[in-house]
């Protein structure tokens, strides 16, 4: 090949990189604007109810025995079929806050639950209860979140424009027996945040 041709190749290569980053720029444009909730692998909204918080063990979330700063991986919605209810987009972490978060109240407000579903590259992420750490934690790219938000405030997640930085999230209240449910949740941007795409804050 001559140092011409070589040239032409180089030029033509550089004119499509350049043609690729202008589509993408015009895509993340128009990101915000995007009803994801019809693409992404999220429930129907208007086919949920209010429903227990379900604990790995079968019994059902109350405000007097679950341990401040813990969490376990709930199923929401659960289907009842064990294979549909392994799906990573059915899986949250339901964390009651650490003291100093307000965890030590008998009430809903000592609870999060926040969709797994990393919102960098679909990883699954963890809340770690640590001295110095008490924050949710990807493993694979070290994204970390607010326990308190669904907020990423480091790693690539936190990088990403509103709302790609914040996890959906689902609504609870607890009964007079300190039992607590999951409210009807509305998967979009606005309200419970879509799964793997992520929720505004209000």
């Amino acid at each position: 090949m001559s140092q011409g041709d070589s040239t032409k190749v180089a030029t033509l290569s550089r004119r499509d990189f350049l043609k690729l980053m202008g589509a993408a720029g015009t895509a993340l444009t128009f990101a915000p604007f995007v009803p994801w909730g019809k693409f992404m692998p999220n429930p129907d909204s208007a086919k949920l109810e209010k429903v227990p918080v379900i604990l790995p063990d079968g019994g059902q979330a109350n405000v007097n025995t679950f341990p401040t700063n813990h969490a376990e991986v709930i199923t929401y919605p659960s289907t009842g079929d064990r294979v549909l209810d392994e799906e990573a987009f059915r899986k949250w972490q339901f964390i009651r806050l650490p003291e100093e978060l307000g965890g030590a109240k008998n009430d809903a407000s000592s609870f999060r639950a926040f969709s797994m579903v990393c919102l960098h590259l679909w990883c699954l992420w963890k809340y770690w209860p640590q001295e110095g750490r008490k924050r949710g934690e990807c493993p694979c790219h070290g994204s970390m979140y607010n326990p308190m938000t669904g907020t990423a405030f480091a790693g690539p997640a936190s990088l990403q424009a509103s709302p790609s930085n914040t996890l959906a999230k689902l609504d609870m209240e607890a009964d007079s027996k300190g039992d607590l449910w999951i409210l009807p949740a509305k998967f979009s941007p606005n309200d419970n945040g879509v799964v793997g795409y992520g929720r505004f804050i209000k």
